[in-house]
């Protein structure tokens, strides 16, 4: 593969990514428009925030092994158009229904291209040196669509309306899968594999299951219907466990589960999923109800902790080859955790500066996490496996994150109501997420290799 191909496929990976994160993070910025125009309630809401992640959780690990088995760029142009035709008839939305529908649909279709695309980076790169500026690459454009998603939203709803966003995510969406469809080189598994079934069915419905019992649960409470999505969730992924473990060709090979890099890479993106990721979805909350900014202003705000997260990760691949990827993982979190401890001591009276300092030093070591977490999806698994990789990385953080968001809704919910309760809500949010992130830490620096680690196929 000629330095200019494997150039365009770090552009459009990284333009794919960027989409992705800009699709997902568009309601924070409309909701209230949405809310008004299409008459949601509470419940309503919650469920257009989280759509997308049911979706893209959903469907990491089944588009990655898609991928790695049936054509990368074939699945990433499909996730694309998928996304494009998602985000046309969520902009056409006449109910709440409707548009959660197409959130899902929308996160299935990013969910194609994040996988396939890291996947199709890892494997145009499969040197040290290159991969990790590559995959830094891609974890800063990742971090540049958390940045820039709310604002881009919030410019064009206040243009033309909240459907407008949608609209031009679609138009976005199909450049990019013909940009896909130019510019990469295919590229699948040597020697490609039966399609896991079982597996592809029965992962998907249990991580929906765990989705839809989490945002269910955080709206209505233990309701008898939030119980059975959980007790679903957990006797579908027994089921998927089952399935694998005596499948000749797994989706998700368990034994790599015995590999350190690969173990310490999942525990880190569920750490970052469940602890940074799910308290910066509750600063635009914070801000607004606890300090009375305007929601423009909390979205500015974040930017301390986004951008920075996107120029970081980019730097990361300037880091010398003898910083061991283990290092930057734990090193990662560890900083996320020191700059989540740093965002404590909020009162009714402080400014919203007061957030800026702890925000840059988690933005800063998300960053560093972002480069490694891309570097170890897919230098953790066979070459063949790169997209499979990517998934289940992905499939981790956003899992993570659901669980991590729910938890920190209730515990906002139960400090009461009022400015005050918001700030003793955010404070306990805090705290929590910041053991998570240094508990996970600890994790992915004490796994150690076993005496005999079982080679993947």
């Amino acid at each position: 593969m000629t330095t200019r191909s494997r150039d365009a496929t770090v552009v459009v990976a990284g333009a794919g990514v960027w989409l992705t994160l800009v699709a997902f993070t568009t309601p924070l910025a409309t909701l209230v428009a949405t809310a008004d125009g299409l008459g949601a309630g509470p419940g309503a809401q919650a469920w257009i925030l989280a759509g997308m992640s049911l979706g893209c959780a959903a469907g990491l690990m089944a588009a990655g092994s898609l991928g790695d088995e049936r054509g990368r760029r074939r699945v990433f142009v499909v996730g694309a158009l998928l996304l494009a035709l998602a985000s046309v008839l969520g902009g056409l939305a006449t109910a709440a229904w409707w548009l959660v529908v197409m959130r899902v649909v929308q996160g299935l279709g990013g969910a194609a291209v994040m996988a396939c695309g890291l996947g199709l980076v890892g494997r145009s790169f499969p040197d040290g040196r290159a991969r990790s500026r590559a995959t830094a690459a891609w974890g800063a454009a990742l971090g540049a669509g958390v940045a820039t998603g709310p604002l881009v939203a919030s410019g064009l709803a206040a243009l033309g309306g909240w459907r407008l966003p949608y609209l031009t995510i679609a138009l976005v969406a199909v450049g990019l899968a013909v940009a896909g469809q130019v510019l990469l080189a295919e590229s699948r598994a040597d020697r490609p594999r039966p399609i896991d079934v079982p597996g592809t069915v029965l992962l998907p419905a249990a991580v929906a299951a765990l989705l839809a019992g989490l945002v269910q649960g955080r709206s209505d409470g233990p309701t008898p219907g939030t119980i059975v999505l959980l007790v679903g969730a957990a006797v579908l992924a027994a089921g998927f466990v089952v399935v694998e473990h005596r499948s000749p060709a797994p989706m998700l090979d368990l034994g790599l589960f015995r590999r350190p890099d690969f173990t310490g890479a999942t525990v880190a993106a569920l750490g970052a999923g469940a602890g940074v990721l799910s308290l910066s979805n509750f600063v635009p909350t914070v801000l607004e109800r606890g300090l009375g900014l305007g929601a423009l202003a909390a979205s500015v705000v974040l930017l301390a902790w986004s951008g920075t997260s996107a120029v970081t990760a980019y730097a990361a691949r300037w880091f010398p080859e003898s910083v061991t990827p283990r290092t930057l993982l734990v090193g990662g979190l560890v900083g996320i955790a020191v700059g989540q401890v740093a965002l404590l001591g909020l009162d009714v009276d402080s400014s919203p500066a007061r957030l800026v300092p702890g925000l840059l030093i988690a933005g800063a070591a998300n960053g560093v996490l972002n480069a490694a977490l891309g570097r170890q999806a897919v230098a953790s698994v066979p070459p063949d496996r790169a997209a499979m990789g990517s998934g289940a990385n992905n499939t981790a953080r956003y899992v993570g994150s659901a669980v991590g968001i729910t938890v920190c809704a209730v515990l906002v919910a139960g400090a009461g109501a009022g400015p005050a309760a918001a700030i003793a809500g955010w404070d306990t949010d805090v705290i929590v997420t910041a053991i998570i992130s240094l508990a996970c830490a600890v994790i992915a620096l004490v796994v150690r290799a076993p005496s005999r680690v079982p080679t993947s196929t």
